[in-house]
């Protein structure tokens, strides 16, 4: 103590000053390491702890310095991850920091249309999503600056909303158009979302696809609210304006409300938002903004975010210490176990708390991690499972492109072998003209040897008679000019008809060139025999002296037209060989395409056979699935005869839900029918209608013998003839599907009588205490859970009330006796409102675990004396709670009794212990919610237990007890009020024998209201026994009769 004294009080001040500092530097250090926690580069959502603390270090510095301290420091043009984290985050302080970060936000709007700016003109799936987002931030902040009546949640009360439109039309308008953009972006941002979740098929369990979903709650949020306040803003500009001036409104309204109920319908499809926010449901149909009524129909979404799970938070952040009230002593006792250390031996509490705790959290990241293990490895497995399918399809796809590839090449060979055979004929008209040219050549040959041999006489005659030399001369160049002109005709000809042989045989080019150089050769010669004869024209004068030359010229002509010959012989023979070679080419090309058209038929016998094997595998697969089905039904059909099935019992509400679907498959039956008759290449449809056709007729068979029996008999027997019925009907039309003949014409109408029967007597063994549809039980469930929560809530605040009210009008003794029984009622109210709230979570924990494949709705109606249980027990709780705090008010204001307290509470008590056993019913042993919800019911039973001690301690201190002084009597007086007070305690004896009686009466009535005096209409469940006169006594604490729930029992 003498070391605490000497402290200076110098030392103490900086101590304190050192300690803000710290307390400063450990908050930056806090947020530092949440935002870097929170903005990261990995894809995975953002966790709600580290986004929580960054939103309370915004409320403890009253804004978003060192958010934005430290946000503008992050790489964000260096990662697309990193940029959406941050839109996100800055989405979620905006909506949930303090009211001055919009306007620490309002300084930063540069920075954020940078980063939108950079990364929408990269091709990047998240930089496109950071554009728009950042496009929407931008938007959210220009909004809020410039109507502040408008917070950044955007929660305001409607007449906020009508003092900021204001009575001008004209600011009505304008605040319209800027909510119609403000929703825009928010819509344009779920669409990107969706857009690339439906481009990569993805699930909302994955993190990757969670990390684009998580910013969605905050723009649901926001949709819910714009789309409120779009509306009563509508029609205000409806009340103000013409119709058709607002055209452009009502169609941009109408868009924007399509889009958002598509937006809500997705969401609330996926599994990721289902345990995070429930969404709300739109109307089917946009209001009637021509309709001023039509404001009263409607109903404002209204956004509900669960009560979230805690998470792991680090062990610093478990304990609560408030430095505020903090005293002079425990400075002083600080500064000492500063200076001088804790004391030996003594170990703080809080450390071996902060140990339990991180045993537990490490026990729960433990159990986390190994679930994870096992989701991954099934999601493994589902994707091995994928891929095998996804190769036997593109095998199955190969195999297809392959055989078209075939047909195409033949189809090609075809018709170039029919071109080639076009070309053959062509080949050979052509042939057959040049042999009528060469036969037309040749007659010219001979004419031109006649020629010749009349020039051979004329030149004799020339010898004979030198008279006539010109005459004769003359006639020679005649001769010689016609022979010319007989070789230039035949020149011509045979250059033609090396011209087409070029065209149509480009193989003998070569031996075409070699005919031309000799054609050229014979030209030469023609020119040097035109030459002689213009010599010899020339020397015509000087005949006698040119006799010889002539001879030589006669001699040289003789040459030329031997030469002729000849060449005319190997044009002949080089014809014939061409003639020869094109119709060896004709029978080539001939044979060629006979073994083309012999493939050709080859591959459409082949396609018959592959089409004929086809149709035979489908008849086969559905013979095998006709059988199998056979099977099923004959299987469910014999069970009506089984000795074994008759201690199996189902509800009438299940077999009228499998009789329903039943019914429902025969349509899909039918028209995978009408499919397969009109294509028996495929009976994939009737094979899959007919499986679940079979499985749910049989289904309905054996619940339909289970259900009988706990009927009535005559139902009973009518039920089982029924059953069997349909099952005979049912295995009547699989024989006329086995039989080619009768596939055709097999029709389903016998098969749906018999079960509209099964169907009819189903809902006649309903039972007729339902005076609800099935399929509203749910919301009922949930509807009745709520007003019982708001119920106790309602119970609390009224409490509250009396507490300061009874202060104020009380004092002494009474203030004592009242704010002790309303703090023991108000304990009750806070346990009930626990264990309500333990109730709905094991409840969805039920439903989530039972439902399968199945609606929650449908989970209902199926157990639908579990949740008419669940709906009594929730009333009950609400009633008592109700009638407690008026209790108590009565008892506080002195116009009540203390008994009506006491009852009271045994009522409460007993409520909930029936809740707690509806809950029980269908929960697992080893859930933890079923233990929490048992400790729950405990800490009730104690805190009614405290009521009731209250209140008959209160009364004991209140009441003024007589003092029993009989001192003064006399004998006979004394005898007098012995027998006055014995008649009394008889009167009263006999009161109380008949309150008793009454009682039980009314428990009774209570039993046979609650359903449990309606066996003899459904057969399940028998009237409890009516209690003894003799045993009437009151229930003990939590022990309220009333009837018990048990599973229904369906086959």
């Amino acid at each position: 103590m003498n070391s605490i004294k000497s402290v200076p009080a110098r030392v103490l001040s900086r101590r304190a000053g050192h300690s803000l500092e710290a307390e400063r530097e450990q908050f930056d250090k806090n947020q530092a390491i949440s935002i870097s926690k929170a903005i990261n580069t990995q894809e995975a959502p953002v966790k709600e702890k580290h986004v929580r603390r960054i939103i309370l270090g915004t409320h403890h510095e009253k804004g978003a310095f060192t958010f934005w301290s430290y946000a503008i420091g992050l790489p964000l043009p260096s990662s697309s991850i990193l940029s959406w984290k941050f839109c996100h985050v800055l989405h979620k302080v905006l909506r949930d920091g303090h009211p001055n970060v919009l306007q620490d936000c309002q300084r930063y709007r540069s920075n954020i249309r940078e980063v939108g700016d950079l990364w929408g003109h990269l091709h990047d799936r998240y930089g496109q999503l950071v554009s728009i987002y950042t496009r929407l931030l931008l938007t959210k902040i220009s909004f809020h600056a410039k109507h502040h009546e408008f917070p950044p949640g955007l929660e305001v009360s409607d007449e906020v909303l009508e003092k900021t439109a204001g009575t001008d039309v004209n600011n009505i308008f304008q605040l319209t158009v800027e909510l119609f953009d403000y929703l825009d972006c928010e819509l344009k941002l779920s669409e990107s979302v969706f857009r690339q979740l439906n481009t990569s098929m993805a699930l909302s369990q994955m993190s990757a696809v969670q990390c684009r979903l998580a910013p969605l709650i905050q723009v649901i949020q926001d949709c819910s609210h714009l789309y409120h306040y779009a509306v009563k803003l509508m029609f205000k500009l409806h009340s103000c304006l013409p119709a058709d001036t607002l055209q452009g409104h009502r169609d941009r309204f109408h868009e924007q409300f399509r889009s958002l109920k598509s937006f809500f319908k997705k969401a609330s499809d996926m599994l990721y938002f289902k345990r995070l926010i429930q969404i709300p449901r739109l109307p089917e149909s946009p209001p009637n903004f021509l309709r001023a009524s039509a404001l009263a129909e409607h109903v404002k979404p209204v956004v509900v975010i669960p009560e979230e799970a805690p998470e792991d938070e680090e062990p610093e952040n478990l304990i609560e210490i408030s430095t505020a009230s903090t005293t002079e002593p425990q400075i002083t006792s600080d500064i000492f176990q500063q200076t001088f250390g804790p004391p030996n031996g003594i170990r703080d509490d809080r450390d071996a708390q902060i140990e339990s705790l991180k045993k537990e959290v490490d026990t729960l990241r433990a159990e986390m991690e190994k679930i994870k293990l096992e989701a991954q490895r099934y999601i493994t497995q589902l994707k091995a499972q994928v891929n095998s399918l996804e190769g036997e399809v593109e095998e199955q796809r190969k195999q297809k492109q392959k055989a078209l590839v075939d047909n195409e090449q033949l189809r090609d060979e075809l018709e170039r072998l029919q071109q080639v055979k076009q070309d053959s004929d062509r080949s050979l008209r052509l042939c057959a003209e040049a042999e009528k040219k060469a036969n037309a050549t040749e007659i010219r040959y001979t004419k031109l040897k006649e020629k010749h041999s009349e020039l051979i006489n004329t030149h004799a005659e020339l010898l004979r008679k030198n008279a006539d030399t010109a005459k004769q001369l003359t006639v020679t160049q005649q001769s010689q000019e016609e022979v010319a002109r007989v070789k230039e005709q035949l020149e011509f000809q045979v250059e033609q008809v090396k011209r087409e042989a070029e065209m149509k045989l480009e193989d003998q080019s070569v031996q075409m060139e070699q005919l031309r150089r000799e054609l050229d050769a014979r030209r030469d010669e023609l020119d040097q025999a035109q030459c002689s004869l213009s010599h010899a024209k020339q020397a015509g004068t000087e005949l006698s002296a040119q006799v010889e030359t002539l001879q030589a010229e006669k001699e040289q002509l003789r040459r030329s037209v031997s030469e002729k010959e000849r060449e005319l012989l190997s044009t002949r023979s080089l014809v014939q060989e061409k003639e020869l070679q094109l119709s060896q080419e004709a029978d080539k090309a001939s044979r060629e395409i006979c073994e083309l058209q012999g493939k050709l038929l080859e591959k459409s016998n082949q396609e018959q056979s592959l089409q004929q094997k086809l149709l035979d595998e489908q008849f086969g697969i559905l013979q095998e699935a006709v059988r199998e089905a056979e099977g099923i039904l004959r299987d469910a059909v014999a069970k009506l005869d089984d000795p074994l099935h008759v201690r199996c019992t189902s509800s009438p509400d299940y077999l009228l839900s499998r009789a329903e679907a039943a019914l429902e498959s025969t349509d899909a039956l039918e028209s995978g029918h009408a499919q397969y008759v009109a294509s028996m290449a495929d009976a994939a449809a009737l094979v899959g209608a007919l499986a679940l056709f079979t499985h749910l007729t049989a289904d309905t068979i054996v619940n339909g013998s289970a259900t009988s029996h706990l009927a009535p008999t005559d139902h009973a027997d009518r039920l089982t003839e029924t059953c069997r019925d349909c099952g005979q009907r049912s295995l009547d039309y699989l024989g006329e599907l086995k039989d080619k003949q009768t596939l055709g014409r097999a029709e389903l109408g016998d098969v749906r009588r018999a079960l509209r029967g099964v169907l009819g007597l189903a809902q006649e063994l309903r039972p007729k205490s339902l005076d609800i549809k099935q399929e509203e039980l749910g919301d009922m469930v949930e509807k009745e859970m709520a007003s019982t929560s708001a119920a106790i809530e309602d119970a609390v605040r009224r409490i509250e009330e009396m507490m300061s009210r009874a202060r104020n009008e009380s004092s002494g003794i009474k203030l004592e006796v009242n704010e002790r029984i309303l703090n023991s009622c108000t304990d009750l109210m806070k346990a009930i409102r626990l264990l309500v709230m333990t109730s709905t979570n094991l409840q969805k924990e039920i439903v989530e675990s039972g439902r399968g494949a199945a609606t929650t709705q449908e989970f209902y109606a199926k157990n639908s004396r579990w949740t008419e249980g669940l709906i009594s027990a929730s009333k009950a709780v609400g009633w008592g709670a109700t009638q407690l705090v008026e209790s108590a008010d009565r008892v506080v204001l002195h116009t009540g009794k203390y008994e009506e307290l006491i009852v009271c509470s045994h009522e409460i008590a007993a409520s909930t212990a029936q809740l707690v056993a509806a809950s029980k019913v269908k929960a697992e042993k080893s859930s933890r919610n079923l233990g929490k919800l048992q400790e729950c019911s405990r800490n009730v039973n104690e805190m009614a237990a405290n009521v009731v001690a209250s209140t008959r301690t209160g009364q004991e201190q209140i009441e003024e007890k007589d003092t029993m002084d009989f001192s003064g009597m006399s004998l006979i007086k004394l005898k007098k009020e012995e027998m006055e007070t014995q008649v009394k305690v008889l009167e009263l004896e006999k009161c109380l024998e008949g309150e008793r009686v009454r009682l039980g009466e009314l428990r009774k009535q209570h039993y046979a209201l609650a359903g449990a005096y309606d066996a003899a209409e459904d057969g399940e469940a028998r009237p409890a026994p009516a209690p003894r006169r003799g045993i009437l006594k009151k229930p003990a604490l939590a022990q309220k009769p009333g009837h018990v729930l048990g599973p229904d029992r369906e086959g």
